[in-house]
């Protein structure tokens, strides 16, 4: 099956303050005894989310207004620490399909490209343009655009950043190394019968 260009993303958003996030608290390593990453949405953020005794903290994913996000805004060095895969997993699971930070743990964005969740980098003061957008109105629609570099939002719009070979990957539709290897499956059966020696 192909891949799909990925040009731009949209949806509803969300902003989780703070800066060098790491992955230990986007997924906590407790929740990480599991077979394959399904379910892992559930304990997203779990340790700032809820309380020992499992009651919901005072937090942006916990509000009902924010239920429908599916573009996380967030701050310096997103997704530093550890570099388990489970952190872009959980955040995929957990329904959002990009995100907008400062800038982003190397390792963690190189994760979330190859889920097709473009990771983009804007400046502190338009991530708090953006997220005061939503916080006023959380049925902004935001547009991620991969192609042109920019955000849309409501009749706003600021630029971002995206290395370009992710972004070349996106809009190529090769994001993702494992499917594209497959894609390939006809051609390396092909290679391996004239090789002989296999």
């Amino acid at each position: 099956m192909a891949l799909e260009k990925i040009t731009s993303v949209s949806g509803k958003g969300v902003y989780i303050p703070g800066s060098d996030i790491d992955t230990d608290r986007i997924i906590p390593a407790r929740f990480m005894k599991c077979v394959t990453f399904d379910g892992l949405g559930e304990y997203l953020f779990y340790d700032v989310r809820h309380e020992a005794d499992g009651s919901k903290k005072d937090h942006p994913l916990n509000e009902e207004r924010f239920a429908d996000a599916s573009i996380l805004l967030s701050g310096i060095n997103f997704g530093c620490g550890s570099s388990r895969e489970h952190a872009p997993q959980a955040i995929s699971k957990g329904g959002f399909k990009a995100v907008i930070a400062q800038s982003f743990a190397e390792i963690f964005f190189g994760n979330c490209a190859t889920l097709g969740m473009p990771c983009v980098i804007a400046s502190h003061d338009d991530i708090e343009q953006i997220a005061a957008a939503v916080n006023a109105d959380p049925s902004t629609e935001i547009t991620i655009d991969v192609e042109a570099k920019v955000v849309r939002f409501g009749d706003q719009e600021v630029s971002v950043e995206i290395p370009s070979t992710a972004r070349d990957a996106f809009l190529s539709a090769k994001w993702d190394p494992i499917g594209e290897l497959l894609e390939g499956e006809a051609a390396i059966e092909k290679t391996v019968e004239e090789l002989g020696y296999v």
